[in-house]
C-alpha cells in the first residue's frame, strides 16, 4: 500500500457529460455530484487533475483552443483542479500519451509533484483503470451507461458515484 498523494479524474463520462468531441464551453454540463467530489478532495487538502483522450483534434474535428475552453468551463463549474492533461491524438497515433497507455498519468502526476504510485484514477471506462495500472497508479471505476459488464468485472474497485468514490478514498487513507 502507498499514500493517497493526488486524484486524476477522467474527463468525459465521470466529471462531465460525454458530448462526442464538443469543442462548445456552452455544452459542458457537470455529472451529479461532480462538484461534491471535488470539493470533499480540496477540503482534504488532495490535490487533483484531469487525464483525458481528446482524439478528435487528431481526427480534424476540434483544435487545441477549443479542448482548452471546454476544459476551462469545467474547470470553473468543478471549482478548480490541480492540472488538465489531455491526449490529441488517435488510436493509430500509437503515442504514449493516449489512455490506456501511462503517459497522461505520469505527466499529471509529474506537474502536481506527486508519484504516480502515489495517485488514484477516477474513470468511467476501462481505458482509465488500464492507464493508472500502467503508470503505477491504483484505479476507481465509476460505471456508466458507457461502461461494459466486463470493464466493471474486471475492475480493483467500483463505486456508484463520484462522491462515494471520493469518501472511500478519504476514509481508507491508504491506497487499496
Amino acid at each position: 500500500m502507498s499514500r493517497l498523494a493526488a486524484v486524476l479524474f477522467d474527463r468525459d463520462g465521470t466529471l462531465v457529460e460525454d458530448v462526442p468531441y464538443n469543442g462548445d464551453p456552452d455544452r459542458v454540463r457537470l455529472l451529479p455530484g461532480a462538484r461534491r467530489a471535488l470539493d470533499l478532495l480540496r477540503s482534504a487538502g488532495l490535490p487533483t487533475g484531469v487525464v483525458s483522450n481528446q482524439s478528435g483534434i487528431g481526427r480534424g474535428l476540434l483544435t487545441h483552443a477549443q479542448v482548452r475552453r471546454v476544459n476551462a468551463r469545467a474547470d470553473t463549474l468543478l471549482g478548480g483542479l490541480g492540472t488538465w492533461v489531455y491526449c490529441p491524438h488517435t488510436p493509430a497515433d500509437h503515442c504514449a500519451c493516449r489512455k490506456p497507455r501511462p503517459g497522461l498519468v505520469i505527466e499529471a502526476a509529474r506537474r502536481l509533484g506527486v508519484a504516480p504510485g502515489d495517485c488514484v484514477v477516477v474513470g468511467d471506462i476501462a481505458a482509465d483503470v488500464l492507464a493508472a495500472r500502467a503508470a503505477g497508479a491504483r484505479a476507481v471505476l465509476v460505471p456508466t451507461a458507457a461502461t461494459l459488464p466486463e470493464e466493471i468485472e474486471a475492475a480493483p474497485r467500483t463505486t456508484p458515484d463520484l462522491p462515494t468514490a471520493v469518501r472511500m478514498l478519504l476514509r481508507d487513507g491508504e491506497l487499496p
